[in-house]
């Protein structure tokens, strides 16, 4: 029997300060987050950061909590749902991080009598710190616990049309009748450190600005060309004309080199140089969460109102969009159609 394991990322069980640490303690623990000898991670996560972000992180998801919950938990709660009701195997969901966990998820379908598991990393992208954490975590759960299940993973989707068709209507669904002088694509950030240890070629990779329009087989798992390829793409689709768009990196951490451009200093620089009208998507994410719903639209707002802006637009993630729903759906079955046609 074929089953489906949907992952997000994760979210704090509640906005107490308590939970929120509990959650940064798992997040940032993993050594394929913050990459660093255990010693020192440990130091700089036990020793500093949950003494001094808990309380801080815990008033930012209080602004964007709802009723029902996480919005993290809550979208990626419906989208399973949904796609379940139109597919012919059953769907789970787990969080690389906090609850429902990827053990539970991958019992939940072992009980089924789920003996082939498509592993389905709600990520777009690939990157140590999301795809390669969850399959190194679930094919090590899978080995322990459950070693008659087969694992297919879904390869990165970034640069897939049926996707790209979904993120550019939900785009132009929000900048069709405004009238907008910049859109910005804003994706998650990682090290530079980290898309050079991803370098499969350990050579192609200078960060050079140079290296990621140049054809190499270092692209299969490079973060920073996927963006770019998702960002070029959906220029394409949308028609967008050169010098109204670009890309740039939030949610930067500590005090390492990262991804450039940075959003907040992009979103600054837009303003300052005489922008009035902008609007912001995050293709990085699929569903809404701390960092679309606090960093951007709250706190990007308010940097480009400081510095002159006039009208700022937030374009909502993908979520569980009927279009969406039904793109998963039908790749879903079609792994499944073409795993009994490759049995028979």
């Amino acid at each position: 029997m074929k089953g489906v394991l949907l992952v997000n990322l994760g979210s704090p069980k509640s906005t107490d300060p308590k939970d929120v640490k509990v959650y940064l303690d798992e997040f940032l623990m993993d050594e394929r987050v913050i990459d660093v000898p255990y010693i020192l991670r440990a130091l700089l996560v036990k020793g500093i950061i949950l003494n001094t972000r808990p309380k801080k992180s815990a008033e930012a998801y209080s602004k964007i909590w709802w009723d029902e919950g996480s919005p993290l938990i809550v979208l990626s709660k419906r989208l399973q749902e949904k796609i379940d009701s139109l597919t012919s195997v059953p769907i789970s969901l787990a969080m690389r991080y906090g609850e429902p966990s990827i053990m539970n998820g991958m019992k939940e379908l072992y009980e089924k009598g789920v003996r082939e598991m498509l592993l389905f990393p709600l990520y777009p992208q690939y990157a140590m710190a999301t795809t390669e954490t969850i399959i190194v975590l679930a094919e090590e759960l899978q080995k322990e616990h459950f070693p008659d299940m087969k694992i297919t993973v879904v390869p990165p989707f970034y640069n897939h049309p049926d996707y790209i068709n979904v993120l550019s209507r939900s785009i132009a669904e929000k900048i069709d009748d405004l009238d907008y002088e910049h859109l910005l694509f804003s994706y998650h950030g990682v090290p530079e450190r980290h898309i050079r240890k991803s370098d499969i070629t350990k050579s192609h990779c200078k960060m050079d600005g140079s290296c990621c329009v140049t054809p190499s087989p270092a692209h299969q798992y490079c973060y920073k060309h996927h963006c770019l390829e998702t960002t070029r793409l959906v220029a394409e689709k949308l028609q967008l004309k050169e010098g109204t768009y670009s890309t740039s990196f939030q949610s930067r951490l500590g005090f390492d080199p990262w991804l450039k451009p940075y959003t907040d200093r992009t979103i600054e620089k837009l303003g300052l140089s005489g922008i009035k009208k902008m609007a912001i998507v995050t293709p990085a994410f699929v569903s809404d969460c701390l960092e679309t719903l606090e960093e951007i639209e709250m706190e990007g707002g308010e940097i480009f109102e400081e510095v002159g802006g006039e009208e700022y637009t937030f374009i909502p993630c993908i979520n569980d969009r009927p279009d969406w729903v039904k793109t998963l759906s039908r790749w879903i079955d079609e792994w499944a159609m073409a795993e009994v046609e490759a049995n028979t």
